[in-house]
């Protein structure tokens, strides 16, 4: 998939949407051809940091604090700060829990790890979401911004079906800022795969509500 072809998809589903009472999104398809998707080699979980953020659906961040000073400093910055004092009682929430891991990223304070590690480490690490220590809470703009647009594109829920959406935009966004973030995440999909560019059928956008439109071309 080149700029051309996903711009020229971009402009095609804008003028085939009508204008709805609220502003849609964009949706990215990649279908999957010559995949068993049951062997898990083949199934694809991957983290993608956008270059731009689509306003929905990416980048829910958590944090596990120890301090006041450290939940102070990240309380406007951040979806959800969980006190040192409450990490016992969310373990045994399994609903809290469940939510939690639904979750983008998730960051603690140094001090609240072993915490976090004692209390939620055999829930939360075969998920892959142990959080990341933050070091410097001065220093932890630059991460938050990635982590705001960071999405996680995967096809391991249900039954392992030979395709994967992500939202790349909303409607108001500037055509080539959707293409940058189509690029990304055609790009981060495509290098997961087996035999790369050849495992990929076919890529289709749509609109919240519109129709879908094959891409182009594949590169």
């Amino acid at each position: 998939m080149n700029k051309k072809d996903a711009l020229a998809a971009i402009q095609r589903i804008k003028e085939k949407s009508k204008k709805r009472q609220f502003l849609q999104s964009v949706e990215m398809m990649v279908n999957f051809t010559g995949l068993d998707m049951k062997k898990p080699q083949n199934q694809v979980n991957v983290k993608v940091i956008l270059p731009y953020s689509t306003g929905k659906g990416s980048g829910k961040i958590a944090v596990f604090a120890k301090t006041d000073a450290f939940a102070n400093a990240l309380k406007d910055k951040v979806d959800l700060i969980i006190n040192e004092k409450e990490i016992e009682a969310l373990a045994k929430n399994k609903a809290k829990v469940a939510e939690l891991i639904t979750y983008d990223s998730i960051f603690a304070e140094g001090a609240a790890m072993l915490t976090v590690a004692k209390f939620l480490g055999q829930q939360l690490a075969p998920k892959g979401k142990m959080p990341k220590p933050i070091v410097n809470v001065n220093a932890f703009d630059e991460t938050l911004a990635q982590a705001k647009t960071q999405v996680t594109i995967s096809n391991k829920k249900g039954k392992f079906m030979p395709v994967v959406h992500s939202v790349v935009g909303k409607e108001d966004m500037k055509d080539d800022e959707i293409v940058d973030n189509m690029l990304v995440v055609y790009e981060s999909v495509r290098d997961v795969l087996p035999q790369k560019k050849q495992n990929i059928k076919n890529i289709y956008l749509k609109m919240t509500m519109g129709a879908p439109v094959k891409v182009g071309e594949l590169e």
